[in-house]
């Protein structure tokens, strides 16, 4: 008897876009009649992949090529030396990667991946997939031309993968499914609850651990209990009152437990969303914020029609409303294309169901693009413009952007500043193409607390790019802007035992020195009079300031005016440690590396280039860098 053929999805996500590629890969195959299995990577034995026979990899490209968190453990499985050119022999492959080309290392871990399958002996079905954010319409853009072309070679291959035929009816394409949550609703008087004007912290971590918890799409690697409560005791503007840009200090005490963190570490903060917002929502989708429920998880294509063991099916019931508040990112995240696929078959007025079913369509993806994700239209708003549609709550649950965190690279010292942590915050806000104004969720809520509100802040504390280095390590720092965040903590760790640690080079970058030189007096105190940051201690403290001269200067600039000092700690075996923008900053800084080390060392470029990955390789060369 033939094996059965069916297709083996696996994806690794950090956001959510690869998990919505593969969920979309998935509806396709299952139209045309293709059985299928979604698994997250580090839900998949990889010990069991020459077992499977067709394997499509979804994966995405984190930060500076990183993995994301949820393949590292099957990566590393892959680099084992006892795997063979053989082991994959009869397994048959595809990748499609999710990245964005203005980061220097586009696409890498696709990249990687395939010709790590390759080496190990697996047949490509189809030549990788590059998706790409800066394409006019992300990474679909690429999605849907691979897609097509990857239906049509499995049929090539065997015809007998897809039932319904390669092409969808249009019976099929009009077919909804059934969601993958379920929403149990409790007589509201048959659930205790405990009203109080007081914020009983305990109740507080259960009911984010338990909401977090049933997330329909929640990853497996998700830490849902907070490693502590946070107050905010001062909250301090750090540029020019009339300047554009808003830059806040902000200091934080624990209200539950004690913080324990290091250097270069980093603050994952749970943000509040607008009540207004939260009470719009409810009304425009006919909600009734008190009632209690229970979320579970429906096995998909699985045999069984099940719900889902484990957290996914938590029995402790809910209020409605603090579910939406703590997992249902409403007013700050754009749905994803499926969201408006299923609002078309919950639309009575035919004028938007037709716009929907358009949007949905390889056809109108363009314009999608540029109404949802150029617009930054939230799910409230989205739903606003369509107000025929009456989705119910289950397919909201399952379709809304999940709340997720938002992570700061930490500006203290916990030995300077013990029991305390320091983050240093740009305000954000933007203009879309359609002069709408935008603001961040989580930076706008943080400006917005006062010290004498009790607001309890959910946080987590975890390891970034930035490892603490050993306080006799000779340094080079670079971090325009808000980059210099972790080497304040840096540097008031090296100050407490100024006789004892080695010299630091920082280059600092601002616009102008008298709107956004950031903590100003802190680093220059600390680059006179043998300070840490002193060129007697064998360091230096160097300003790039971008608009206060007619040509603009870089930190890349200032790096090459102090070449020799470069050079010099880093024959000492310095440290580099890159902090701030992704846009071009990373790869400006490490080009002017590779000309410095040229330069002084005598060098070809090829061999300065060779000496910077083995820098980094040895784990000399940090860096951490956000959109």
């Amino acid at each position: 008897m033939e094996k059965s053929r069916s297709l083996l999805i696996l994806y690794a996500t950090e956001t959510g876009n690869a998990l919505d590629a593969a969920e979309r890969l998935g509806r396709e195959a299952e139209k045309r009649g293709c059985p299928i299995r979604i698994l997250s990577l580090d839900e998949f034995d990889p010990s069991s992949l020459p077992c499977e026979e067709y394997v499509i990899f979804v994966v995405s490209t984190t930060g500076q090529g990183d993995t994301p968190n949820s393949m590292k453990a099957f990566w590393t499985f892959l680099l084992q030396r006892s795997l063979n050119r053989q082991w994959l022999e009869k397994t048959n492959y595809t990748v499609f990667g999710l990245g964005d080309s203005g980061y220097q290392k586009y696409n890498f871990v696709a990249k990687k991946l395939d010709k790590r399958l390759a080496d190990l002996g697996g047949t490509t079905i189809l030549e990788r997939g590059l998706g790409d954010d800066q394409h006019p319409s992300g990474y679909e853009g690429s999605l849907d031309p691979w897609m097509s072309s990857l239906w049509a070679m499995l049929y090539n291959k065997n015809p007998k993968f897809f039932p319904k035929g390669l092409n969808i009816s249009v019976s099929d394409m009009k077919m909804l499914g059934q969601p993958k949550v379920e929403i149990t609703y409790l007589d509201s008087n048959a659930v205790h609850s405990q009203p109080s004007a007081q914020i009983d912290l305990k109740l507080l971590e259960k009911d984010i651990v338990r909401c977090r918890s049933m997330l329909s799409a929640k990853k497996s690697n998700d830490k849902s209990k907070p490693d502590c409560f946070l107050k905010l005791v001062k909250n301090q503007p750090i540029t020019r009152t009339s300047y554009d840009k808003d830059v806040r200090h902000l200091e934080f005490e624990p209200l539950s437990s004690t913080i324990e963190y290091e250097v270069g570490d980093v603050l994952e903060i749970l943000p509040s969303q607008s009540p207004e917002a939260i009470d719009a929502f409810m009304t425009r989708c006919n909600l009734n914020p008190e009632s209690y429920i229970i979320v579970s998880n429906v096995k998909s294509r699985n045999k069984e029609d099940s719900l889902e063991d484990g957290v996914g099916a938590s029995k402790d019931p809910i209020k409605l409303k603090t579910f939406v508040e703590l997992t249902m990112d409403i007013a700050s995240a754009s749905p994803r294309r499926y969201f408006f696929e299923v609002m078309s078959f919950f639309a009575s007025a035919e004028h938007e169901k037709e716009r929907l079913e358009y949007f949905a369509s390889p056809e109108g993806r363009d314009d999608l693009y540029q109404y949802n994700q150029k617009e930054r239209r939230t799910v409230l708003e989205v739903l606003e413009d369509f107000p025929s549609v009456d989705m119910p709550f289950e397919w909201l649950v399952q379709l809304t952007p999940p709340l997720k965190t938002r992570a700061f690279s930490i500006s203290s010292s916990p030995h300077v500043h013990p029991n305390q942590v320091h983050l240093t915050v740009s305000i954000v806000s933007w203009t879309t193409p359609f002069k709408r104004k935008r603001i961040g969720l989580c930076s706008n809520w943080l400006a917005s607390l006062h010290l004498h509100q009790r607001v309890c802040i959910p946080a987590w504390f975890h390891k970034g790019s930035l490892p603490a280095p050993h306080p006799s390590l000779p340094l080079i720092l670079i971090g325009p802007g808000t980059g210099c965040a972790p080497f304040r903590g840096f540097v008031e760790e090296r100050a407490l035992n100024a006789s004892n640690s080695g010299p630091i080079l920082f280059f600092f970058g601002c616009r102008n020195e008298d709107n956004d030189f950031l903590y100003k007096d802190f680093w220059v105190s600390h680059s006179q009079n043998g300070g840490v940051l002193s060129e007697e201690k064998g360091g230096g403290f160097y300003v790039a300031f971008s608009r206060d001269q007619p040509q603009k200067v870089y930190v890349q600039h200032k790096m090459r005016e102090q070449s020799g000092k470069v050079w010099e700690l880093l024959s000492k075996g310095a440290a580099v440690y890159v902090a701030g923008s992704s846009s071009n900053m990373p790869a400006d800084v490490l080009a002017a590396f590779e000309e410095i080390v040229e330069r002084e060392s005598g060098v070809e470029r090829e061999a300065a280039v060779r000496w910077l990955r083995m820098l980094e390789r040895g784990g000399k060369y940090h860096v951490e860098a956000w959109a």
